[in-house]
């Protein structure tokens, strides 16, 4: 992945897809979990960054937020993800992830970004 904001957007597909196996692929081994199980109760919505600033040197971070849905309703994750650059590419390092729940009104825009209501875009 040529910057730490191309390999943040792989693996936010990575989460949508619920590819586990290229997560772990690209988590740095000195963070990396054992295992991560699959989420098949999450549905993803979309992605906004927030901030990419250019890397420096073999450091990179991106901050973002993704919304998404689950069995409790609607939901929106914040990260400052940290990145580092070694052996030719960019790994996922960590970040301090911040979930808030959210309590879209029916008329409100859908929080996967169609511009749609979300009534009749991806409901309630």
């Amino acid at each position: 992945m040529p910057t730490p904001e191309v390999l943040m957007r792989s693996r936010y597909t990575a989460f949508v897809l619920n590819q586990t196996g290229y997560l772990l692929d690209t988590w740095h081994t000195t963070t990396r979990p054992a295992q991560l199980p699959p989420d098949l109760d999450t549905q993803w919505a979309s992605l906004v960054i927030v901030a990419a600033p250019p890397p420096s040197g073999t450091t990179g971070s991106v901050h973002f937020r993704a919304f998404f849905r689950d069995s409790v309703g609607w939901h929106v994750l914040e990260e400052v993800s940290r990145f580092c650059f070694e052996e030719g590419r960019w790994w996922y390092l960590d970040g301090e992830p911040r979930v808030e729940r959210l309590k879209p009104r029916r008329n409100e825009r859908c929080l996967c970004g169609s511009g749609r209501k979300l009534k009749v875009c991806c409901g309630e």
